[in-house]
């Protein structure tokens, strides 16, 4: 990608991205409602539990 083709990408987020201020600002507002409960939380956490001396974990 070429800085000139990069430059009209930043161009063309910051266009999509800018507030339009024809519209109605209760377009832009952020609901807060209350986060619901997963299904199969029970509310536990589970402890935490060191691994033996001399174990290693890796992913």
């Amino acid at each position: 990608m070429t800085e000139m083709e990069f430059n009209r990408l930043l161009d063309d987020v910051r266009t999509s991205m800018a507030m339009d201020f024809d519209e109605h600002p209760s377009a832009y507002s952020v609901s807060l409602d209350p986060v619901p409960q997963a299904a199969n939380d029970n509310g536990l956490e589970w402890p935490f539990i060191p691994f033996p001396q001399g174990w290693i974990a890796s992913c």
